[in-house]
């Protein structure tokens, strides 16, 4: 009995072996992406910046132009939320996170009397969504670990769409904001109509650190300041868009090396527990065949003295 119990550990700890070696090459392949990743957030940084300082400069030149696309609806009778997670999982809490927070935030805008219009990306989305009857109007799926900018203007035609075409009052993104390796935090942005400059944001005191980032003297605008803040309308939902992106495949990397390194300790720890539990049974079984010779000895020496 012993020896077939050793037998079923020997095989145990082969598996949890063969996983180790799969959840750590999974933590250093992550752990490897994670300094990508944050490269790419950097190199679009003065890009956001600065399309954010073009809009903070195009909207003080016509406060009447810039109260059509600027500022927060008091209650918006038509909702659409752009939800942004993984296409795959292993990563600890990064798409619940998400995934619960757009479904607490749709469920207030139903509450609220609003319609509500749901976009996803990412693959894990979806099913997540439909188990829970909530509909989508569209889902991209394959972009979410290497993103790039013709993607977030893929996604951005789609979103940015019905808010011009006036089919629409308030468009939110749920997303994971990469604060820093250690620091992940999920935010409900407001992404159209664009929130005031300056409001807000973080990031938004950074914008003066940049080079020429005040416009001095006399600045004229080509076309007017109202066609050009409908034209940065798209342009600058394709940048927070493509942002948004960037730092969820960090945030993504992030939780994913976090989680598989868990794994990985864990694995160790079992298979240290699952050796102990052998090698006890091995040494039962050692001791149990030891007093099997032992007492036919003894009985075949009493044997033969009768």
């Amino acid at each position: 009995m012993a020896g077939g119990q050793e037998r079923v550990l020997r095989r145990r700890i082969r598996s949890v072996q063969s996983t180790r070696k799969i959840t750590k090459a999974m933590e250093l392949i992550a752990a490897s992406r994670i300094v990508r990743a944050q490269a790419r957030i950097a190199a679009n940084r003065p890009y956001r910046l600065g399309m954010r300082r073009i809009l903070r400069i195009t909207a003080a030149a016509d406060p009447r132009a810039a109260e059509k696309l600027l500022g927060t609806p008091d209650s918006p009778a038509r909702v659409g939320v752009l939800a942004i997670v993984g296409d795959r999982g292993l990563a600890g809490s990064y798409n619940t996170g998400v995934l619960r927070a757009t479904e607490r935030l749709v469920a207030g805008h139903i509450r609220n009397g609003a319609t509500v219009t749901l976009w996803t990306v990412g693959k894990k989305a979806p099913p997540y969504f439909r188990y829970r009857g909530i509909e989508m109007e569209d889902s991209f799926a394959g972009i979410a670990d290497q993103p790039v900018f013709d993607d977030a203007r893929v996604v951005a035609n789609v979103v940015t769409a019905p808010f011009v075409a006036g089919e629409m009052d308030l468009v939110q993104l749920v997303s994971t904001r990469f604060i820093s390796a250690g620091t992940q935090r999920v935010e409900i942005e407001q992404m159209l109509p664009l929130p005031i400059p300056g409001e807000g944001d973080p990031d938004e005191s950074d914008i003066d650190t940049l080079p020429s980032t005040r416009a001095a003297g006399y600045t004229e605008f080509e076309p007017e300041p109202e066609r050009l803040l409908a034209e940065l309308a798209p342009r600058a939902a394709e940048s927070e868009i493509f942002s948004a992106l960037l730092e969820g495949a960090a945030s993504f990397f992030t939780a994913q090396q976090r989680a598989m390194a868990a794994a990985t300790d864990n694995a160790d720890e079992l298979v240290r527990t699952l050796t102990r539990v052998m090698n006890r049974a091995r040494q039962d079984s050692i001791t149990t065949e030891i007093m099997e010779i032992v007492g036919g000895a003894e009985a075949l020496r009493q044997s033969k003295g009768a």
